[in-house]
């Protein structure tokens, strides 16, 4: 099913970096250039496919947990995830939930996500991750404590004999407020959440959230709706420790 992902993969893993070019279909024969612009596009191709194989298999063994976990624990919403890959190439690093127009379940991978991935625990983390924001309802939640936000800063500027646009803006900051606040909450229980899934399906959820850590902290982003990296970690560790010996 996932075939098809290979050449885009690999022009994936170009854009991203993680080649410094791929090679001339015809080389000139002989000299050292030329044979490592060859080694070049051969470590690609299989790069590629790695990734591929990487996340086939996750798909596989990490599906059927996150949907049991959601069973047990949200047996009164759907449970029945669907897999999607943005194969854009300008989509860059990401995963996240939402609902398809059948409003099951989906998670979305781009492409540029599983060509960084450097390992099946790492995606199996993020899996999980992103199948416990649906299983703890956080889309729904996070948009009902925007509107909530929205409407407490909204009465205080009006409550201040603020004028229709100064409404507007201190409504929209309290939207912001509070969708950060929740943001950093949700994320750390879907790390909590993500940790049982992806140790049930087999896979190290530490070694998987260091996948975080490869990335900027954002500690230093004002209104950040993801908590810092270290706090981050710190909830898969005592996760694991909760769960015992595996």
């Amino acid at each position: 099913m996932l075939r098809p992902l290979l050449p885009v993969l690999a022009a994936a893993l170009a854009l991203a970096g993680c080649v410094s070019g791929v090679a001339p279909t015809a080389p000139p024969p002989g000299g050292v250039e030329a044979a490592a612009a060859a080694e070049t596009e051969a470590e690609l191709a299989a790069r590629a496919r790695q990734a591929v194989l990487n996340f086939d298999e996750v798909v596989t063994r990490v599906e059927p947990v996150a949907e049991q976990v959601c069973r047990e624990e949200t047996p009164d919403q759907p449970c029945d995830f669907v897999i999607y890959v943005d194969r854009a190439p300008d989509s860059g690093v990401n995963a996240f939930h939402t609902l398809d127009p059948q409003g099951q379940p989906a998670i979305i991978f781009t492409l540029g996500l599983i060509a960084e991935a450097r390992n099946t625990d790492e995606l199996a983390f993020i899996m999980g991750h992103e199948a416990a924001h649906h299983i703890a309802r956080h889309l729904p939640l996070g948009q009902r404590r925007a509107v909530e936000g929205a409407e407490a800063f909204a009465r205080i500027a009006q409550a201040r004999g603020a004028g229709a646009a100064q409404i507007d803006e201190a409504a929209q900051l309290g939207a912001l407020v509070a969708s950060r606040e929740f943001g950093q909450q949700a994320e750390l229980e879907a790390d909590a959440i993500g940790t049982i899934i992806a140790a049930r399906a087999g896979y190290d959820p530490l070694r998987g959230a260091a996948f975080f850590t490869r990335f900027p902290d954002p500690a230093r982003a004002f209104l950040s709706t993801h908590p810092p990296n270290a706090a981050r970690i710190g909830v898969v560790r005592r996760t694991l420790a909760a769960l015992g010996p595996s």
